[in-house]
Order: C-alpha cells, then structure tokens, then sequence
C-alpha cells in the first residue's frame, strides 16, 4: 500500500478537501501538535491503490528573521542589518509544524500540495518541502513525488477537477516572495530601529511605543498625507452665478442654470444679472433628448471588493478581507484574491443563477435576468491568476454573522449584475433664452432599470426627472438672483480612495493592501473618521514630512514600485534573485545611511509638533538620587522622568502605574510603583532603576520585584515566591501589594491565583509543602473570616490545604502581558533551583518591529 500526504493551507480548509475528495468516507485524528487534523481514506492515485492522508499547515511554516546576535537593539548598529546573517525560523513555534509535517510525510510515497493559489502559497509549497524532505521514502524534489493542485473554489466539481489535473509547485513565485521578505525585513527593521531609538524618550506626548518605517507602509502613509496638505494649502476662491427660477405650465418651481456655469469676476456678473434683472419671461428654445447607458459592472475583483466593502459596506478593508477568506474556506465564494475582472470561457454562468434562484433576498431578480436572458459579462482583464469573485453556494442569512451576510450579499448582487442587461435612460436637455443668455435645465428619466434592480443603491431616483417643456413655450420669471459660491477644498482621503491610488502606484498587493492601511491606523499614523476617511495624526504628518525633507524618494510611491516590477520579473523567471537583492539592498542602505546623517532635520519638524520630557508629565514618584519628584508620562511608552537628573526610566505598559504605599527600595532609595491591569489582571509592585538597571548577575532588564533576588526585601521574589508554575517555568509570587484582594501571580505567564478575599494578612513562611510550594499563612480580622469555623487564622498549602480549596480561584489574567522576560535563577527556602542558564530576555521591540512589513 502505498501513501500520499496532501496539505492545505488551513484546517478548516483540509477538511472542506477532505470530504469532497472521499465523498465523505474518511476518518479523522487529531495532529501530534494539538492544532492540526488528520483525515485518511482509500482510495487510487497513479494506477495504485492508496490511502490519502489529508492535513494543513496555518498559514506560513517558516518566517525570515535576522539571526539571534543582531535582534539586540541596543548591540547592534542598525546598519548592520543590511548585510547580517538571516535564518529561516519557525513561524509559530508552539505548533512544531515542521516537525508535525515530516511526522506525518514519514513513509509516504508522494506529496500533494492544496495551498492557496497565489505567490504567498506557492511559497508555502517550499516551506512543506523543505519540512518532509528526508522523512518521505524518496526526496520531493523528484518530478514525480511532489504536485501541486490548483482551484479557485471550494466545490466538489473544481476540487475534483484540480485533482485529475495536478502541476508543480512554482520555484519562481515562490523565491520573488522570499525576495520580498528579505527586502521588507532587513530596509524596514534597519529604519525602524534607528528612528524609534532616535525618537523615543525624547518627547513627552510622543503617544507611539515604535516609530516604523516600511516600505509599503510609508508610501500608503504618503498618500494620506498629501492629501492633508492640499487640504490645509487650500485657498478659497469666490466665484458667482445666475440663477433664474420660472414656473413651470404644471405649476412647479424649477431652477435654470446659467450656460457660463461661473464668473470668478463680481463687477463682470453684475453687469450680466443687469442684462436679465427685468425681464418677465423666458422663451424654451430647444428640447433634446438622448438615451444613455449605465453600464453593468465588470466582474469582481480584490482590489473592487475591498473599495467597495469600505465605501458602500462601512468595514474596513482588512475585516472585509478576513471575512471573504472565511466565506471562502467555508465554500460560500471562489478564492477571494484576484486581479481579474473576466470569466474564463468555461465558467457556467447560468448554472450559479440556478443554484441562486431559491433565495428570497434576490431569487426574483434572478428569474427576471434568466427570463430575458443572460447579457454576456463586460470584458474585463485576464491577470492569469484566478477567475473573478463569485458565489459558489447558496447561503440564507440566518446561516451568516452581520458582516459576513454583507460581504457575501454584495457579491452575490455583484455577479447578477455582471450578467443583467444594462441600465438605460434618458438625459433630457432644455435651453432657454434669457435676454441675451442662455441658461438650461437637464433631468433624467429611467428606460429600463437592467442590472439596478439588484445593485438597488445604483438605481435612478425620480427626483432626477426633467419637467415637460415645449419649444418656443414662453414661462413666467418667479426670481433672478447672483449667488456667491466659494470653491471647496478636497476632503480627507476614503479607504477605497487610497485603495485606488495603491493600486494605480502598484503599492502593495491585492492581499497585501489591506495590511498595509490596517498599519497605519494601528502605527496611530492615521485615524479612521466618519464616512471611512483617513485623518493623519501629527505624529503621520510630521514623519511624512520628515523624509519629504531628507530624501523623499522614502515616501514617494516610485520606489516601491520599481521594486514590485523586479520582484515580479523574479515571479516570472526574467530576473535573478540575487541580482534583484544585492542591487535594492545596496540602494536602501545608501539610503539608509543619508538619513542618519540629516536626521536633525526630521527632529526639527518633531520639536515643533511635541514637548520636550521636561515640560511632560505629572509628578509621581521621588528620585533615589536628588529625592526631586520624577514626571510620569503616560503617552506611549510610558515612563518616568527626572529633569533634575536628566534621567528617563522606562516602565512596564499596558497598565496603571500608581505609588506603592511610598516604600523604598532597600538598594537604590527610589521610592516603589504598583503595576496592574485592574482587579482581575496582573499586578506587582517594581523599582524604577531596579527595572532599567538589574542588581544581581541573575536578573534581567525588564525584571519587577516579582522576579528580584534580593534576600530580604518584603517585596521581593525571594520573601513571596510560592511556588513553580505549572504552566511555563515562571514562579507563582504572592503579591504584597493586591490586598485586600490578594492574588498570586505567575511572573512570566498570564496565570494568576485569586486567593483569601478580605484577609488582614497574607504571608509566604519558610516552611515547604510535600509538593514543593512554600507555606502560606493566613489572618483574618475575628468578623470577617472565611476560614472554617471562623477561626482568625491558619497555616498550610495553597494547593493541598482542603481548608484553604474554597478561598482558591485559578484563571488567566484579565488585559494582561507577561512582564517578566525570564525566569530567575531559584534558591534557598527549599525551592527548586532553575536547571542550566536563565533564558535570554526577548527582545520586546524587535517583536514590536515584525509588525512593520
């Protein structure tokens, strides 16, 4: 018997595949990594019988990543980073996906790739590849052992179609996304690192933890920028007009408008309303009328769906993105990523209206379309990747969440359209004789309402239509008046704007593009105002005009875009990947290094447009130096700051920071801060310098008192360390300061232990349990105690006392983050001592900065 593995993309989508190809006779188990599934049946494959053993991935088996030494950011010279060493490295550690997929490919026979049709799947084929080579009977890399299956829906007509037509995995596609990568990762950190670092702590309402520079990003960035400023350099014109109001034979008041359309010159409009002023009535001197076409819609793309998701819809583009992925693995839609707007030959138009046809939202405008017959679709552009977005199931609104029937309404509206007659009407003109001007009025009147009558929002309204006028009627004069108008600047730009102009520039791609926008709302470069409209903040705005004043090719959207044709060419097999590289590399750290050096002139721009630390802040708490009161800043990242000491000290985020009963710490005399997500998170009280310079050899940067080693401090790991967790090698710590909700928490993982609510007293003793953790001691207040029957205190186990079991709660903390980078090196008091050497911290901002591509 011989085997073939065939891997998806998702797990949800394996087993979508799984069920179609063995008409829903196979077993399912679940996958040694706890997240993926494994579905097996029988059946044949290349003249043998086989069992098929269907799993995915999630997403992306391997991410690019500098090698360890060069993550450091305050080690390393950013300019480094164009040059260092990369590593391939798990993309999600925790599901051990190449070591689940060589598990699984161990002794079979040939491999069968289901990934997403698109540059980012093929790329994926490599990475599968790479993690079966050598546990498969023969390498992949054989012609005849590797294929590639290629569909655009999750039907059982296309799924078995892909099947009996398998290819190969495409080398090209795949290595102009690891070019891509490489380029956004190594010009992106190198910018980032340098100008956060540069920028940061300087400033006190600077509300940004990471100052990011990408090279898709900053050109979108760009965009919205420009606009501002043509908005805010926008000078008001006056102008005025001629208007003439006359009454209709059918007794409506109707407005004429002035043939000259506007005068920019008052004098010169006077003299012409002078000309008009008496005259009684006015003579129609012509009607004419000419039928128009709207035209149906061309069918639908990435790029039109994500417009008009933002535009018509109110979402944006990356939720209406998620969404059609979803409505796509769930087999609602066709593959959701595509340039095209033409169907391929083969598609079968009438057989979708038909599986269309039972719904009650559009099944009557179906009937009429199939009743008058199908119009054939606009031609539209054929990018050679996948058929347009169509519906390919039926779905009931009660089958979808609000937002996904949207998305899933507009497409199937979208594609009846494409197949609807057009709409037709008539655009009817008459012109008067006033004096000796001219003036005209126009109104439309609707033919045949075609494809409007399900693209609803499209259609006509009455209110357009052209009173009745005949030729050399004469109409009574009911007012002549000059009006002064004054022309308007442009708006902010809409989300389906900017999509536009991403597209025109070739920024981004069409899965791309909808990340790009979502970062630089989340950068809080940008803020999204009512209506979609993309308003830049003055952090946007100053950096944008920052690089305006270094280089502005960084901002400017060319660059990008000649990149995207090279790593296009590479897509192609018309250009070489190194030469691609070394050259744009080469180019960006030119680049790279002019901007280090005129530097100051961004920083002029940010000393206009933010206040220096000293004038930040609130008072908080006392300095262990000059004992002066330190400022907090509380805009992002938080910190405290002491003018008199010229000194910044960085403090934990995501939380309220608040004096700690105005204790010192024993080492260093600065007095101590309580840190906490609130009643149900995280908490823990820490020293300013002890965080932001470690005292014993076995701390780390970023450690609270919750991790320090000091032997007798009240508020240290070692005084309120109980026990190890059982979740990760972090330690559960009593914290001092959560009375009289007192709580332990683990000081590296979001565990935390609710525990004797309204006790007087909590505290950790020197004594162990037989499993290791420390004796806790209790002491309630005589009317308050919950102990058993009442008795004021008691000594045991948190985890073994049977006395203590209902006064216990174990849950993951609210709105929290693990503070504490590592795990301390454990001693005395009976607890376990940490096997080998601390972990190495992570480098926080580096995790920050991967967000930037």
């Amino acid at each position: 018997m011989k085997y073939v593995l065939m891997v998806a993309e998702k797990p949800s989508l394996a087993a979508s595949l799984a069920s179609i190809l063995s008409n829903g006779k196979h077993t399912s188990r679940k996958g040694s990594n706890g997240t993926c599934t494994v579905h097996e049946w029988s059946g044949h494959f290349d003249h043998n019988n086989v069992t098929f053993k269907m799993t995915s991935v999630c997403g992306h088996v391997m991410t690019l990543d500098f090698i360890g030494k060069y993550n450091n950011w305050d080690r390393v010279d950013p300019v480094e980073l164009f040059s260092c060493t990369t590593e391939k490295k798990e993309a999600s550690p925790k599901l051990k996906m190449p070591q689940f997929l060589s598990q699984e490919a161990r002794g079979c026979d040939y491999l069968i790739l289901w990934l997403d049709c698109d540059k980012e799947g093929e790329n994926i084929c490599f990475e599968v590849i790479n993690a079966v080579q050598g546990a498969m009977k023969r390498s992949p890399y054989n012609m005849d052992v590797v294929y590639r299956a290629k569909f655009s829906a999750i039907t059982e007509k296309e799924i078995k179609s892909a099947m009996l037509n398998l290819g190969k995995p495409n080398e090209n596609e795949a290595r102009s996304v690891d070019a891509r990568q490489e380029l956004d990762l190594r010009i992106g950190c190198a910018f980032t690192r340098f100008q956060t670092k540069f920028f940061q702590g300087k400033y006190g309402d600077l509300d940004a933890s990471l100052i990011s520079y990408g090279p898709c990003q900053t050109p979108t960035l760009g965009f919205c920028v420009k606009r501002h400023d043509d908005i805010q350099t926008f000078k008001p014109e006056s102008y005025w007009v001629l208007q003439v109001n006359v009454k209709t034979s059918e007794g409506r008041e109707a407005t004429l408008s002035w043939e000259r359309v506007r005068c920019f010159e008052k004098d010169i409009t006077v003299m012409f309303l002078n000309l008009i002023k008496g005259i009684q009535n006015v003579r129609v001197t012509s009607v004419v009328s000419k039928e128009k076409v709207k035209s149906r819609p061309q069918a639908l793309n990435t790029v039109e769906l994500m417009r008009v998701g933002s535009s018509g819809l109110g979402m944006g583009p990356h939720h209406v993105m998620q969404i059609a992925e979803k409505l796509y693995t769930q087999g609602y839609i066709s593959y959701p990523r595509t340039e095209t707007t033409q169907y391929p030959e083969s598609f079968e138009l009438a057989g979708t209206l038909h599986v269309l046809q039972p719904s009650s939202e559009w099944g009557s405008e179906v009937q009429a379309v199939l009743k008058e017959g199908l119009k054939a679709p606009r031609k539209g552009h054929d990018a050679g990747d996948h058929p347009p977005i169509t519906p390919m199931k039926l779905a009931h609104r009660s089958d979808l969440d609000s937002d996904s029937w949207k998305v899933y309404d507009y497409i199937v509206r979208h594609f009846i359209a494409t197949v609807a007659h057009d709409c037709k009407y008539l655009v009817t003109t008459a012109k008067f004789e006033v004096g000796s001007e001219v003036f005209s009025i126009s109104g439309k009147s609707l033919v045949s309402p075609g494809y409007t009558t399900v693209m609803h929002w499209q259609a006509m309204h009455k209110s357009d239509a052209t009173p009745t006028f005949q030729v050399g009627e004469e109409l009574p004069v009911t007012d002549v008046k000059m009006v002064e108008c004054q022309t308007s600047p442009p708006d902010y730009l809409t989300e389906s704007e900017l999509i536009t102009l991403m597209e025109k520039h070739g920024i981004g791609t069409d899965a791309s593009i909808p990340v790009h926008i979502n970062n630089i709302c989340q950068r809080n470069y940008v803020q999204v105002a009512a209506g979609r409209k993309l308003i830049p903040t003055p952090l946007g705005i100053v950096l944008v005009h920052g690089y305006q004043k270094i280089d502005p090719e960084l901002v400017l959207p060319t660059m990008r875009s000649a990149v995207e044709k090279q790593l296009s060419l590479i897509g192609q097999g018309l250009a070489d990947f190194q030469s691609v590289l070394d050259h744009t590399v080469d180019i960006f750290k030119l680049k790279f290094l002019y901007f280090v050096k005129n530097i100051d002139g961004m920083d002029q721009l940010f000393e206009v447009t933010f206040s220096p630390l000293a004038t930040a802040g609130k008072a908080q708490s006392r300095c262990g130096k000059c004992r002066r009161y330190m400022k907090y800043i509380q805009a992002k990242p938080s910190r405290l700051h002491c003018s008199h000491c010229d000194e910044t000290y960085s403090l934990p985020q995501n939380g309220n920071i608040r004096i700690y009963k105005e204790l010192k710490c024993p080492l260093d005399d600065f007095e101590l801060l309580s840190w906490s997500t609130g009643v149900r998170g995280k908490s823990f009280p820490l020293c300013p310098y002890c965080y932001n310079h470690p005292p014993f050899r076995d701390m780390k940067k970023g450690y609270a008192c919750n991790s320090c080693t000091h032997p007798n401090c009240p508020q240290s790991f070692n005084t309120n360390g109980i026990s190890t967790c059982n979740e990760c090698d972090g330690v559960l710590v009593l914290d001092p300061a959560s009375a009289p909700k007192w709580k332990m928490g683990c000081n590296r993982c979001d565990v935390i232990i609710h525990l004797f609510e309204d006790a007087h007293k909590v505290t950790v003793e020197d004594n162990i349990c037989d499993c290791g953790a420390q004796i806790v001691s209790v002491e309630y207040k005589s009317e308050k105690s919950k102990l058993p029957k009442g008795v004021p205190e008691m000594s045991g186990c948190v985890f073994c006392c049977q006395e203590f079991s209902s006064l216990v709660e174990k849950h993951r903390a609210v709105a929290s983050r693990p503070v504490a980078i590592g795990k301390p090196a454990r001693g005395g008091r009976g607890r376990s001592r940490a096997k080998g050497r601390p972990r190495q911290p992570k480098d926080k901002m580096a995790q920050l900065a991967a967000y930037f591509v």
